[in-house]
């Protein structure tokens, strides 16, 4: 058996292989056929150049027109010529024979003779899409510009609505090299042929292929299933909240995915407010924007992982349990609160106020300056927003004690004198000095690097949190550093974004354009005085500026912490939403106190509830051992259904007394059966232990801690100290659970001595 999957392994791998070459084959044509449409648009600016040189008036406004259009096309050809096509569409034969002005047939749907009774069925038309319209010589597309028409349905198909679609292909490609394809079969019950041979599926799109051709009806009926359940979250009315559970291997993400971009397609105008996809983890971003082609070059979309949610922050560091409890918990926001007010007092904040006012000196004590100060504090305004008030508020006390009240009965020279007085006063540099030392410009690292501080932090979180949890806060902080520059957890980052509520940003400069080249060109910067944005640079900028979204995508919402939870609901505040988890998934220890906070973020919004049922990814024996698990962690959760078998049982084995060496002979075993990947999953605390381990067996195969693994797949999975990863956390079931399921094959769980294993290796966590 062993022998028949490695060799269907290698028939797989070969097969993704010829595809990507095949894909590379047309993505050389395409750039052979870019550089040409370059050549043409420099011809015309050159020979543009030379009608000037004959001087008459029409020759001159020949030129300039010549000249603009040639360099708005040359523009264009140069600022999307890299990293531009991402996707493609097979489709049968159409009702109609009409071709629109991008060459592609017109018709949505097929015609009544394009599939077979034998259910087979001919190709009769291939599609790329990218990022602009590219013809070859005889006008024949190459490539649809993905908002042409022609390019609607590798957005709208579904299997539930396929049209003419039998194949969507997304290409990841990086500049002229194709990386890798993955499929999506719309019809996966045909078999669809294309110049002779049967149209092949890579990845996902092959797994459906193989139950939607199976000979038995209930095998046919898992599929429809899938369809169903699938299409159903994807076309749901965007008014309301979506609600997407389903375990491991159901397609959440994915479905999410084809949902933000069904949404955007259906309604443009209504999303080009944005679509903000957020994913727990880097490494799940990066499978992300392989999934879902890059719609964000006019910046529609945007995957964003949460530890980079707030503009100048990433996440690069892990907070232990303990301490991500407390970061995470809705009590932070009370610290907060009070850590920003107490950091105003901090350094060398003056205690009395001395200024020069009618020829004689004034001052304001520390008694007096402390009443003011909690008067303007005593407002609701984010704290750096007081700061006017303030101003105001030392400038009447100053006036007050001048005696400048009762100088004057006229009530306009007694405006007048104020107004004078206020100017001369607040443009001394002794009063200016003063109001930034006394009332500074805070930022939000400032103010959690001033929490560091065990003694200080212990003020501002008494009666919130205990002395044991505000000393692990405070020490854990420690490495934000005095300026405040250190590394971030995913925590630290929610808490950035809460102060910086709490705080008031500042008004950004404007970014200045920078002038092409081609605009200095005489006579064209009469007609185009500044180059136009590019689209990456439009999406840049639109990214930066923006805060909130009109739709907001949370992945693995089951994880997401109180304080996470208010971080993202403030980009989504006037937006609508897809919430897209797995509560047997959570590695939140409180999901009550999650729920509440989620409940808040989500607001009135009505909410339309999905359950994906069907487990396509995992096999029947690694899901059977992850059942037990899932057991113990959620008595009475029912797993999803998984619906094929591999004839692979799970490998037990105890790792003796050198457990790296037995992890990396089992790595290695696996690596030599499978073609793809295999993850070793560890404890949190053993990451760059086990980095060591496999330090040598190559980029096949890779650590991963127990909270990294949510959300990814690996052909083989080596699961090590079941024991230890279920008890780093209150919730260490959950995680355990996850981690017996990222495998698609094949799984081996490595015992330690911590996990008491029987004399089969079967630790007792995972014993029938």
């Amino acid at each position: 058996m062993a022998a028949q999957n490695a060799a269907v392994d290698s028939t797989a791998d070969s097969v993704r292989d010829r595809e990507i070459a095949v894909e590379q084959t047309h993505l050389d044509q395409v750039y052979r056929r870019l550089e040409e449409k370059i050549d043409e648009a420099e011809f015309l600016m050159n020979d543009a150049a030379k009608r000037g040189q004959v001087g008459t008036p029409g020759a001159l406004a020949e030129r300039d027109a010549q000249v603009f259009r040639a360099g708005i096309h040359l523009n264009r050809l140069n600022n999307e010529f890299e990293d531009f096509l991402f996707g493609r569409i097979d489709l049968v034969l159409g009702k109609d024979g009409e071709r629109g002005p991008d060459g592609a047939y017109t018709s949505v749907e097929p015609a009544d003779d394009a599939i077979r009774e034998d259910l087979t069925a001919d190709i009769a038309e291939t599609l790329h899409i990218g990022r602009i319209g590219v013809l070859d010589a005889d006008y024949a597309p190459l490539v649809i510009d993905w908002r042409a028409p022609a390019a609607a349905p590798f957005y709208r198909s579904t299997p539930k609505d396929p049209g003419r679609v039998v194949r969507r292909r997304v290409i990841r490609s990086k500049g002229r090299k194709v990386l890798g394809v993955e499929d999506d079969l719309m019809r996966p019950e045909i078999t669809a042929s294309l110049d002779g041979r049967e149209l092949p599926a890579i990845g996902d799109g092959a797994l459906m292929a193989a139950l939607g051709r199976a000979r038995t009806h209930s095998m046919r009926d898992i599929v429809s299933s899938i369809q169903a359940e699938q299409d159903m979250v994807i076309r749901a009315p965007a008014a309301s909240v979506a609600e997407v559970a389903g375990g491991p291997g159901t397609g959440k993400t994915a479905v999410a995915l084809h949902r933000a971009a069904y949404l955007l397609y259906q309604d443009r105008r209504r999303y080009s407010g944005g679509i903000l996809i957020v994913s727990p983890t880097p490494l799940l971003v990066a499978y992300t924007e392989g999934v879902l082609p890059s719609l964000g070059e006019e910046g529609q979309v945007a995957i964003r992982a949460l530890g980079s949610l707030v503009d100048g922050a990433e996440a690069t560091t892990y907070d232990e349990p303990a301490v991500a409890r407390v970061k995470g918990s809705s009590r932070m926001r009370k610290v907060l609160h009070k850590a920003v007010r107490g950091a105003l007092e901090l350094g060398d904040a003056p205690e009395r106020l001395r200024v020069v006012a009618f020829g004689r000196r004034q001052e304001l004590e520390a008694d007096e300056l402390n009443r003011i100060r909690q008067n303007v504090l005593s407002g609701t305004a984010p704290v750096n927003l007081l700061r006017p008030r303030a101003r105001k508020l030392l400038l009447d006390a100053l006036y007050s004690r001048s005696g400048g009240a009762g100088r004057h009965s006229d009530p306009e020279l007694a405006a007048e004198l104020r107004s004078a007085f206020d100017e001369d006063i607040s443009t001394e540099d002794a009063f200016i000095d003063f109001l930034n030392a006394w009332w500074p410009e805070l930022t939000p690292r400032a103010v959690l690097a001033a929490m560091a501080d065990e003694r200080r932090l212990g003020r501002w979180s008494r009666r919130v949190l205990n002395p044991r949890e505000s000393r692990q806060l405070a020490r854990s902080l420690r490495r934000v550093g005095p300026d405040g520059k250190g590394p971030l957890s995913v925590h630290d980052v929610a808490l950035l974004d809460e102060l910086q509520l709490l705080l008031g940003a500042p008004a950004r400069p404007k970014r200045k354009r920078q002038l092409d080249p081609l605009d200095q060109l005489s006579g064209l910067e009469e007609l185009m005085p500044t180059r136009e944005e590019t689209q990456w640079e439009r999406a840049e900028r639109i990214a930066a500026e923006r805060t909130e979204y009109a739709h907001v995508i949370v992945d693995e919402a089951q994880d997401l912490t109180p304080m996470q939870w208010r971080m993202v609901g403030r980009r989504g505040r006037m937006g609508t939403w897809t919430v897209v988890g797995d509560p047997a998934q959570s590695s939140w220890t409180d999901p009550e106190e999650a729920a509440e906070a989620r409940d808040e973020a989500l607001g009135s919004r009505p909410r339309r509830r999905f359950t994906l049922t069907v487990n396509y990814r995992n096999p029947a024996e690694v899901a059977e051992v992850a059942a037990r698990v899932l057991r113990l962690a959620m008595p009475g959760m029912e797993p999803p259904t998984a619906v094929r078998s591999t004839g692979l049982e799970p490998r037990f084995t105890a790792a003796g007394a050198d457990l790296g060496a037995a992890v990396r002979e089992e790595t290695r075993r696996l690596l030599e059966q499978v073609d793809g990947t295999v993850g070793v999953v560890v404890a949190m605390d053993r990451r760059a232990e086990a980095a060591g381990w496999l330090a040598d067996l190559g980029e096949r195969a890779v650590a991963l801690g127990s909270l990294e693994a949510k959300g990814l797949e690996y052909d083989a999975t080596v699961v090590v100290s079941p024991a230890e990863i279920a008890d780093e956390s209150p919730a260490g079931l959950r995680v355990l659970y996850v981690a017996l399921t990222r495998a698609t094959q094949q799984l081996t769980v490595v015992s330690a001595g911590r996990d008491e294993p029987d004399a089969d290796g079967v630790p007792a966590l995972l014993k029938p």
